[in-house]
């Protein structure tokens, strides 16, 4: 881990550990959105004064982008994955069980940081609504050549379409997200999955 000791007021310095201050930043990213998260909050549960944020991080659209990175990294490591299956089916399969452990996991917070920060509207969050919506967009991009592959391999009947089946594939994974965030059991959250296996096109 990485150690930072920054001055704190009066001349007196303060030291913190840097990835546990992201990791908290992104705890509060996660859930109160990037538009509901003021400073306040985030220097309090990352336990630093203002200024030894700015110093370490910029300013809070930079904080919140490194947040992002950690949780791509950290959080959504089974999209990858899924990605590696040897079938369009074991995709989805991977895809699915990966959003689903992520909800019924006790220490993070419910929802997705990214369909949180995607309906961002006011001025500031432009441009992170247009950063998430871009981290999307090559999400979308990497699955969509998948499963055309998939097709292509006749792993799909000859009427599916592959950018349709994108589309309601991440839906549904972004629907799993709101319903956890809404309160829904986990009994409930694996009937979206298991309903939505037994649907899927294809061996």
């Amino acid at each position: 881990m990485e150690t930072n000791v920054l001055p704190a007021p009066r001349g007196r310095p303060r030291e913190f550990c840097v990835d546990d201050a992201l990791a908290a930043a992104l705890r509060v990213f996660w859930t109160k959105g990037y538009e509901g998260t003021s400073l306040t909050d985030l220097t309090e549960a990352m336990g630093v004064t203002r200024p030894s944020l700015y110093a370490a991080f910029g300013n809070k659209e930079a904080l919140f982008r490194k947040a992002l990175d950690l949780y791509e990294h950290d959080k959504l490591a089974y999209v990858g994955a899924a990605l590696e299956a040897p079938t369009a089916r074991g995709v989805a399969e991977r895809m699915l069980g990966g959003a689903l452990d992520l909800q019924l996991n006790g220490s993070d917070p419910k929802g997705c940081l990214g369909v949180i920060s995607s309906v961002a509207c006011g001025s500031e969050a432009q441009s992170i609504k247009a950063e998430v919506l871009a981290r999307q967009a090559s999400s979308h991009a990497a699955l969509l050549r998948r499963f055309e592959q998939a097709k292509a391999e006749g792993d799909f009947p000859e009427h599916i379409d592959p950018e349709g089946l994108v589309r309601y594939l991440t839906a549904v994974g972004q629907g799993l997200c709101i319903q956890a965030g809404n309160g829904a059991s986990p009994e409930e959250l694996r009937r979206i999955v298991d309903t939505t296996l037994e649907l899927w096109p294809g061996r």
